[in-house]
């Protein structure tokens, strides 16, 4: 018998497969085919299903198909900081990268807080998420393969587990780049300013400066180096320590990131110099805020969107068991604006060539 009820009606209560085969005229097996994406309807059919779905705003079970297929649906994020533009940026490319395949993300920002990525890790695996990705704060990463839960790492701390599965920028690559383009435009090697003692990004962001100092004559201990939080104001309070202590002033700052970097060019002009006449400044990651800084902030531009999306690629591969272990670096890109300018002939600096 017919439903006698109108769509309006319909949608007052959550309709169902049989409410989508009286309204399109079909049994409620076409309409199941035509939801599941099965072939073997004719597509007048399926988009007939379809439409009459939409019509009464049907939404599918996915707690039922997830316990039908296995699978929830779901992947997991787990970032340091959901506040640092570049994270979200990395967010922002892995939800969208999983909504095209159907997919939902859970995003948990453990605020570089080794409990707190244990805890966020239990509740993606209680949530029965598909698999993870991860930026690890600790080692607790290692206990993830004893729950069967697919994961693949993102950032710098992926370097601490070959074992698994990972996708990062190229640091080294990105800071031979940012200092082969100082030393184009008439720079020595710069003041550095770098992350916390205890993270690997410092680590690599380091080595990859000494390799570069050491390939190029370059005395690498005679780089002045304050040390930074990647916030702002860290970046702010390192760049004064290193104008007021250094006996001469450096010609360029080089930041191991952006925010760090938009505080080193706020200080140089509340010390009463000027960005870039006085000393330029270089960032580190190509967060969208350095566009409307004052002057606009030259970085090293990392492949933050490209990172979420080319890991729940990965990550896919790997909940499909289809993924050999891989791990992907993507090659950072020069992006110029106004706070880096050309070396001023006789200029000052704060760094020695080794002679």
């Amino acid at each position: 018998m017919r439903n006698v009820f109108g769509v309006e009606q319909l949608r007052q209560r959550r309709p169902t497969i049989i409410d989508i085969a009286e309204l399109a005229g079909v049994s409620k097996s076409t309409v199941a085919r035509a939801l599941s994406g099965v072939e073997s309807i004719s597509d007048t059919t399926r988009e007939r299903v379809m439409q009459a779905a939409a019509r009464l705003g049907y939404e599918r079970n996915h707690l039922a198909q997830s316990l039908r297929s296995g699978r929830s649906g779901m992947l997991g994020l787990v970032i340091p900081d959901i506040a640092n533009p570049f994270w979200a940026e990395v967010a922002r490319g892995a939800q969208d990268e999983a909504a095209q395949a159907g997919q939902s993300l859970l995003i948990f920002s453990s605020d570089w807080d080794a409990g707190r990525e244990a805890s966020h890790l239990q509740a993606l695996r209680q949530a029965r998420v598909d698999g993870a990705l991860v930026n690890p704060v600790s080692d607790y990463i290692d206990g993830l393969g004893r729950f069967g839960l697919p994961v693949v790492l993102i950032g710098s701390s992926a370097e601490r587990f070959p074992e698994l599965s990972s996708v990062g920028s190229d640091i080294k690559q990105g800071v031979e780049l940012g200092l082969q383009h100082l030393a184009k435009i008439g720079h020595r090697p710069p003041a550095l300013i770098m992350g916390p003692k205890n993270r690997l990004a410092r680590v690599r962001f380091f080595r990859a400066v000494h390799d570069w100092c050491i390939e190029h004559g370059v005395d690498p201990e005679a780089l002045a180096t304050r040390e930074g939080e990647y916030s702002v104001q860290s970046g702010i309070d390192a760049t004064k320590s290193l104008l007021s202590e250094s006996k001469a002033l450096p010609s360029c700052i080089f930041a191991a990131n952006d925010l760090m970097a938009l505080g080193a060019v706020i200080a140089v002009q509340e010390v009463g110099l000027r960005c870039p006449e006085d000393i330029s400044v270089l960032g580190f990651d190509g967060i969208p805020a350095g566009a409307y800084a004052f002057p606009g902030l030259t970085t090293i531009s990392k492949p933050s969107r490209q990172i979420g999306i080319e890991g729940v690629r990965l990550l896919k591969d790997e909940i499909e068991g289809r993924l050999e272990r891989r791990h992907v670096l993507l090659p950072c890109a020069v992006t110029e604006r106004a706070s880096l300018a050309e070396a001023r002939a006789g200029a000052k600096i704060a760094i020695v060539e080794r002679g």
